[in-house]
């Protein structure tokens, strides 16, 4: 079974940015625009900056719902 780091996440979900991305500080909420990938799974993320970066691993990006149960 997957952990929930391996766990993919889907089009549309909203995430927070787990570690500082460039132009885009730890913390930082988007939502999930693309997914893509078969061995690699990668995800093209719209965050709420205005930034939009693709080629984005499951270790960069933690669903949102996560994020505030950490909090």
């Amino acid at each position: 079974m997957a952990t929930k780091a391996e766990r993919p996440l889907k089009r549309h979900q909203k995430v927070v940015a787990s570690r500082d991305l460039p132009g885009v500080p730890a913390g930082t909420p988007g939502k999930v625009q693309l997914v893509n990938g078969f061995s690699w799974v990668r995800y093209r993320v719209r965050f709420a900056n205005g930034e939009e970066i693709g080629f984005l691993g499951r270790d960069d990006l933690v669903p949102a719902k996560e994020w505030e149960g950490a909090a």
